[in-house]
Order: C-alpha cells, then sequence, then structure tokens
C-alpha cells in the first residue's frame, strides 16, 4: 500500500556562529546575520519519509515556511528524493511565534489535501522548543508519535513506532492519518543524489528568476522560462496568505502571543573541582551540597 508524506522542515541559522548582532529590537532573530542551514533533525524526518516511499511507494511532499532564501533546504530536499517541495513565504507570516507558525502550517497542508504521515524533525536548534510539530498536529486533529526512531511496522492505517528517550524506549501503535518527530539518532540522512542534483539544478522559485536568466540566457525572457520550468516539473510552489484559508490575526507577529525579550551568551568554566567518595556517607555530602546551592530542590 503507497503511502502519501509530507515532511516539515526549517531553514535555521546556523547556532554555532551566534554573536551580538544576532537579535533585532523587535526580539526576532535576524537572519541575515547568520549562515542558514537545513536544520538537522528535520533531515532524519526526511530520511524516514523517504525510506517509507522506497519500501511503500507512495510520495514525499516537503513544506517549509520562510523567506525566498528558504528555497534553498527545498532544493536540497528535492536533490535527496522528495516528489513535490512548497514555500510558505509572505511578510505577513514574518516574526511568527510556534503558535503562529503551527497554525499557518496546519492550513498550508489542508491545502495541500490527502496525506497518510507527517514526519517533522524533534525541534529547531534556534528555537529549541520542540512545540511547533505537536502544536500543528493538535489543530489538524490527529495523533502525535513525539521522539521517534523507527518505524517498526506500517500496515494499512496503522504504523507501530519505537519512541527512544534518555532512559529507556517504548512501542506506540497508532491510527493513520498521524504526525511523527523524529530524533536524531533515528537515522543516517542520505547525501544528495549527484543524478538528482542534475535533473533538478534549474528548480527554482519565481523571484530567482533573474539570476536564472543571467546564467541560462537561452530562455530569453522570464516567461519563457516559467513556462519550461512548469513543463518539467521544475517550478517551486510559493504560497503566500492568499493562497491559503487562513484568518490574517492569527499570522506572523501579530498572532503571535510571546516574543523573545532577550538573548544571553553563557559560557561555562572548570574552576575547581572535588573528590566525592565512592560511599553512602560521601553521597549523602554531595546531596546536601547540590541542594544547598539550587543545583537541585
Amino acid at each position: 500500500m503507497p503511502y502519501h508524506s509530507i515532511v516539515l522542515v526549517k531553514q535555521v541559522p546556523d547556532t554555532h556562529n551566534i554573536h551580538g548582532d544576532v537579535m533585532k529590537e523587535d526580539g526576532t532573530i535576524n537572519r541575515a546575520a547568520l549562515p542558514a542551514i537545513f536544520n538537522p533533525e528535520d533531515l532524519n524526518a526526511l530520511e524516514m519519509a523517504l525510506q517509507v516511499k522506497d519500501r511503500y511507494g507512495g510520495t514525499v511532499t516537503v513544506l517549509t515556511m520562510g523567506p525566498a532564501t528558504a528555497a534553498e533546504v527545498l532544493r536540497d530536499a528535492l536533490y535527496r528524493g522528495a516528489d513535490r517541495v512548497v514555500l510558505l513565504s509572505d511578510r505577513r507570516f514574518a516574526g511568527a511565534d510556534t503558535l503562529a507558525t503551527s497554525y499557518t502550517l496546519k492550513c498550508a497542508i489542508e491545502k495541500i489535501g490527502q496525506y497518510d504521515l507527517i514526519f517533522c524533525g524533534r525541534q529547531a536548534i534556534d528555537g529549541d522548543t520542540a512545540q511547533v510539530p505537536p502544536q500543528t498536529a493538535e489543530k489538524l486533529g490527529i495523533p502525535q508519535i513525539t521522539y521517534a526512531e523507527t518505524i517498526i511496522s506500517l500496515i494499512g492505517d496503522k504504523i507501530v513506532v519505537e519512541r527512544a528517550f534518555p532512559l529507556g524506549k517504548e512501542m506506540v501503535k497508532c491510527a493513520l492519518p498521524c504526525l511523527l518527530t523524529v530524533v536524531n539518532s533515528a537515522n543516517r540522512p542520505r547525501p544528495p543524489s549527484v543524478r538528482k542534483m542534475v535533473e533538478k539544478k534549474l528548480a527554482a522559485t519565481p523571484s530567482e528568476y533573474k539570476s536564472l536568466l543571467s546564467q541560462w540566457r537561452e530562455f530569453e525572457t522570464e516567461e519563457k522560462l516559467d513556462a519550461y520550468l512548469a513543463a518539467h516539473d521544475l517550478k517551486i510552489s510559493v504560497w503566500t496568505a492568499d493562497d491559503l484559508n487562513v484568518e490574517p490575526d492569527r499570522l506572523g507577529l501579530n498572532g503571535s502571543p510571546t516574543q523573545v525579550y532577550k538573548v544571553n551568551f553563557v559560557v561555562l568554566e572548570t574552576m575547581e573541582s572535588k573528590e566525592i567518595s565512592a560511599d553512602t556517607e560521601g553521597i549523602a555530602a554531595l546531596m546536601q551540597e547540590l541542594v544547598k546551592e539550587y543545583i537541585v530542590g
């Protein structure tokens, strides 16, 4: 039985390069100040969806919300084996917190239509909230399986998934459609295919046409380029708020009840060490000190 999957991905700032110009006055991230990368656990989610397609057949649609530059992660998804990609890009989406983001994604998923599985990374490295996927599932009214590591079985409209936690694992059986958040231990994402990179090298959004024309002058005009890309399934769909059935006051900054107030840069340094005796008295003394220092309590 073929399964149709949707994968939610995000282009994120590389948080290994944080510096003082990252935050803007309105509490949003100055994304132009940092290099952008494919959110790591979203690659694991994409790989799990591609494995389902490889085994059972079906399709993989990749959806992201962001500025025009986010088309780069969509091309990466195409190079790895995705069938279709969609970019949600509109100034009205800007500044969205997890509530507004999940609402916009929910509306886009409803526009896509039929699906059996939605795959997401466990969390994004820029926000670290792990809230968007569960909120999206809640708004769609479908069950969710978080911390998914392995699909044990997928038969008909039932899926069995092994979840991974720091202290153990758990098996969950769920009816489809459902949403899975995938941990980084789930798999090793496949690299982009050279063959697909050649096939999809012209995949672009309309905002990228001028750049393409400067490299491929044989198309002469944007209209001819658009017709070629559409005919060869290389035109990346871009949806704005006008393309979705949305309530405008639930989008972007206006629809976000939470905002980042400030980012602090904390550096932990080892200043001293203390040896603890490996007996009951040593452990008891350690626990008393931890409580006293408000480390545990």
